[in-house]
């Protein structure tokens, strides 16, 4: 059987893939030619990132087509259901990017509590000019410790943001409408291990109580985040998106960023990828990033492996 790995796929994926008889095309077909470079190559499974788009056209015109994976969480670049409804199979890993996600959390928050966001736009251009006044422009930070982060979306990756901020020893506020409560477990590098329970706030408690506040939920039919959301929480908040765009409401971030409501904000993903507005990009309160918070090394390995795994059991 044949695998085309359009977006890319890690050696060891490859490797399991191979060992088990798949020939596996590690190349990258361009979007208006993947249809012909599949009926032509006879490709039995397709894997993608959020580069490559599988529609119900291309999955129409493509009958060899047997399986669609989908290296990462979301996928929101494949027509899930209409190729389900034509009997393919339709894989992820869910689970191979938690840590990646929860850590870049942390990356936007800690930049942000002391103004590396600003900071690193600024030095480049003025810190041989004006260091005395950038530092005391930058001088007011804020420790997270003692602080209180409310988790929007208890999953995998609020577990792990959550394991990560009791760590540094900050107070967690969580909301998940499908649990009551869930038992967490810091793991530590000499084997030890320390249990928590989190019982689940409601919204409203969330919003008041939280200093810093960060979206971790799947997309929603609707905005998680929005001007009455906002209105809300408390002054100076900060807040953290790296689930969906279309999870909190850009124009009314960039209003209350304006108002003072708001202190500062971390995105890495964005209503309009992929090219978010620019009042967003130019804006000095942002920590931008291009939707990297899966992006690490060990998440592709991780990845390339439970994909493979799939493959394997459901093709051969």
């Amino acid at each position: 059987m044949k695998i085309l790995a359009n977006d890319g796929l890690s050696k060891s994926g490859i490797d399991a893939l191979e060992k088990e008889g798949f020939e596996v095309l590690n190349t990258k077909v361009a979007q208006n030619q993947l249809e012909n470079y599949i009926n032509e190559h006879n490709i039995d499974a397709l894997v993608v990132k959020s580069l490559t788009e599988v529609r119900d056209d291309l999955i129409d015109e493509c009958p060899s087509l047997k399986l669609i994976a989908f290296a990462g969480v979301g996928m929101d670049t494949i027509d899930v259901d209409y190729a389900i409804d034509k009997g393919l199979h339709v894989i992820n890993a869910p689970e191979s990017s938690t840590i990646s996600v929860a850590e870049m959390v942390f990356a936007h928050l800690f930049g942000m509590a002391r103004f590396l966001h600003s900071a690193n736009r600024e030095m480049p251009l003025e810190g041989d000019s004006r260091f005395r006044e950038l530092k005391k422009a930058y001088s007011n930070g804020t420790e997270l410790r003692g602080k209180k982060l409310g988790i929007i979306g208890f999953g995998s990756i609020g577990q792990e943001v959550a394991k990560i901020a009791i760590g540094i020893g900050m107070e967690v506020i969580a909301m998940d409408e499908n649990m009551d409560s869930e038992s967490i477990t810091l793991d530590f590098f000499n084997g030890q291990k320390v249990n928590f329970n989190i019982e689940m706030s409601s919204k409203e408690e969330l919003l008041k109580e939280a200093d810093f506040i960060t979206i971790n939920a799947p997309d929603q039919d609707g905005y998680i985040i929005d001007a009455n959301e906002i209105e809300e929480m408390k002054d100076g908040v900060g807040i953290i998106n790296t689930s969906r765009g279309g999870n909190l409401n850009e124009v009314a971030l960039v209003n209350a960023i304006k108002d003072g409501k708001i202190q500062f904000a971390g995105l890495d993903v964005f209503e309009s990828e992929p090219t978010p507005e620019i009042q967003l990009l130019m804006n000095p309160d942002l920590s931008l990033s291009p939707h990297i918070g899966a992006g690490t090394n060990e998440a592709e390995e991780r990845v390339g492996v439970e994909i493979a795994n799939q493959i394997i059991k459901l093709l051969k």
